[in-house]
């Protein structure tokens, strides 16, 4: 019969993985996938970084020093996606100026 040891993982890296999920904009399963750990433990470690960055410190659950993501790191981040959208569309608009504008057939 084989015995496996369970993995135990530092809250800072759990930490990391849930801001390069919310990071990346990739979905779960693959970050899950990357990082060799199961969707599941993902998903309930973004929960549980949320309820605490939520609800304040508790008894129950103390807050580690870097917990949550700050709101700097937040606006950077939408920020980012903001920038990408906007290449996107200027790369789109430059292929259809060149679509539109070539010689007349």
């Amino acid at each position: 019969m084989m015995t496996t040891t369970r993995r135990e993982f530092t809250e800072e890296f759990k930490r990391e993985a849930v801001g390069l999920l919310e990071s990346s904009g990739r979905p779960l399963m693959r970050v899950a996938k990357e990082l060799g750990i199961q969707p599941s433990m993902l998903r309930n470690w973004r929960r549980r970084l949320r309820f605490v960055g939520s609800r304040g410190p508790t008894a129950e659950r103390p807050v580690t020093v870097a917990a949550t993501v700050s709101a700097e790191q937040a606006e950077i981040r939408r920020l980012q996606k903001e920038l990408e959208r906007a290449q996107m569309e200027r790369d789109i608009l430059k292929k259809a100026i060149g679509i539109f504008s070539g010689p007349p057939r």
